[in-house]
């Protein structure tokens, strides 16, 4: 997360001998990917597509492909990717989404999430969202973006229901997920581009419970107890079995010695 005017700088490494050729592409929220640059690996200047010169600059180095955007525009909020070729083969990382934000004072909308209780497996369960923003010319979009531990976000896009008030415009949306699992967990942001702003939610986690069901808890009690009263039936039996042959043991050794 940045703000406008800022300076940020993506890192690429890459030290596979096999890798002849680097690049950075942009996908902005709903199109697709826009090539930023391209180099050889031993080259030692990236070529900048006319679309991102002046702003963009890339540091080429032997491992190193390195993207800097200065002076951040709120159009710069996007997911990179950075490529390479290895093997005749493009191949891309998991990707980094750059949110540029404008100071707090300049904020015309907000989003309203509620939180969610812990989940259990096989459960249906609905996300939802409350956008306010200014009215203006042009498209508002909402998204969805889900952010999970060790993967890239992933973006869904949702028309939502919007309705005009005095001065603003009023979006609810929602996001069902049926049967979850444990691939389904995250933080899950709602999120409202308008005007030239994109503002995000303060997420709704998707945690699965760990309890489990009583019944089957009360089962398993039940036949723990069992176990334990048999093996203590079968214990006692045993110690009235052994004492029984005990004396007849001695019984019979007394009547020898006589």
């Amino acid at each position: 997360m940045a703000q406008i005017g800022q300076t940020v700088t993506l890192k690429c490494f890459c030290g596979e001998d096999s890798v002849t050729f680097f690049s950075w592409y942009q996908q902005s929220l709903g199109r697709k990917p826009e090539i930023i640059s391209s180099r050889m690996r031993h080259n030692k200047e990236a070529a900048i597509y006319p679309s991102f010169k002046g702003r963009f600059e890339v540091e080429s180095k032997e491992t190193i492909n390195h993207l800097t955007i200065a002076d951040l525009l709120l159009s710069d909020s996007a997911t990179y990717y950075c490529g390479i070729l290895e093997f005749n083969s493009l191949e891309f990382g998991e990707g980094t989404f750059l949110y540029v934000t404008m100071p707090l004072s300049n904020i015309q909308g907000v989003v309203y999430q509620p939180a969610l209780d812990p989940v259990r497996p096989g459960d249906s369960v609905q996300l939802s969202c409350e956008a306010h923003g200014e009215k203006c010319k042009g498209e508002q979009s909402l998204y969805w973006f889900r952010q999970t531990k060790g993967e890239p976000v992933i973006m869904y896009q949702n028309e939502g229901n919007c309705v005009d008030e005095a001065h603003n415009r009023k979006c609810t949306l929602t996001y069902s997920i049926k049967s979850v699992n444990s691939s389904d967990e995250g933080m899950y942001y709602c999120a409202l581009a308008s005007c030239g702003k994109l503002v995000f939610g303060n997420g709704t986690q998707v945690q699965l419970t760990n309890q489990t069901d009583p019944s089957c808890d009360m089962i398993e009690r039940v036949q723990e107890e069992n176990l334990q009263y048999a093996a203590l039936r079968n214990q006692k039996a045993n110690k009235s079995r052994r004492k029984r042959e005990t004396n007849e043991k001695e019984c019979v050794y007394s009547s020898v010695a006589h």
